[in-house]
């Protein structure tokens, strides 16, 4: 592909082969974060302007805040992989997708940098206000993709950003005692639950047993809007968390 004008001005361009045609004319309404997952940033950055890797990105942050922009926002990006959100199985061709140069889990989640997080601040600003992208549609990809996915994991700064006015959060509910739900539990209680987390976007079976895959998306929840613990159970910190973010959408409020 030729070098193209990068729609976030302070991006360089380093162009990926890897984008095709976004399915029906979709306009991107969710930006999706990533960590890269790999010892080395720009062997993470090749790997992304491979052809042989069909992935790639929109956008790379840099360990020192440098954008680089690989994928023009037009253009369908295959980062997210065999996602669903809000019903929507296509999710690259609704989303921009972010990388954030990490190591990730394999490394044990060190932390991101601050020039890193400035910078997913700006762009996530600029692309949102130029696509009209609502807050609660800046999600991490394990939002997307629960169990298969964990980026950009339970260390990732969705307050910080959130303070600075991207994407959405409430103060989690503190940890305590009290009733949880956990894997074999089953009962409305349980699809109670399902529903909740089905409503804010999670792609969950209301089928009020407590399976595996409902375990997933619990810890993909925690993993993003109750960081503290991140075990798949259902206590009581994770579940009014829950309600508090449901309440705090504008189609609730």
């Amino acid at each position: 592909m030729t070098v193209f004008i990068p729609d976030f001005r302070g991006a360089r361009v380093r162009p990926s082969p890897n984008h095709g045609e976004r399915a029906g004319g979709r306009l991107p309404d969710m930006i999706l974060l990533h960590y890269t997952g790999m010892p080395s940033e720009e062997g993470a950055l090749e790997w992304l302007c491979r052809p042989e890797s069909q992935v790639s990105s929109h956008y790379f942050i840099h360990e020192d805040g440098r954008i680089v922009q690989l994928v023009p926002e037009s253009r369908r990006a295959w980062h997210a992989g065999k996602s669903t959100w809000a019903g929507e199985s296509d999710v690259n061709s609704m989303s921009i997708g972010i990388e954030i140069a990490n190591p990730g889990h394999p490394a044990g989640l060190p932390p991101f940098t601050d020039e890193q997080i400035e910078a997913v601040v700006e762009l996530c600003r600029d692309c949102g206000k130029r696509w009209n992208i609502a807050p609660e549609r800046v999600l991490a990809h394990s939002d997307v993709a629960p169990v298969r996915k964990v980026d950009p994991g339970e260390n990732f700064p969705w307050e910080r950003l959130n303070a600075a006015g991207v994407g959405h959060w409430v103060a989690p509910v503190p940890i305590s005692g009290g009733r949880f739900f956990q894997k074999g539990d089953c009962g409305r209680p349980v699809e109670a639950l399902q529903s909740m987390l089905s409503l804010y976007g999670y792609d969950i079976e209301i089928s009020g047993q407590y399976s595996e895959a409902t375990e997933g998306v619990v810890a993909a929840f925690q993993r993003h809007f109750r960081p503290g613990r991140v075990d798949g159970i259902a206590d009581s910190s994770t579940i009014e968390t829950l309600h508090r973010l449901l309440a705090a959408l504008p189609k609730y409020a």
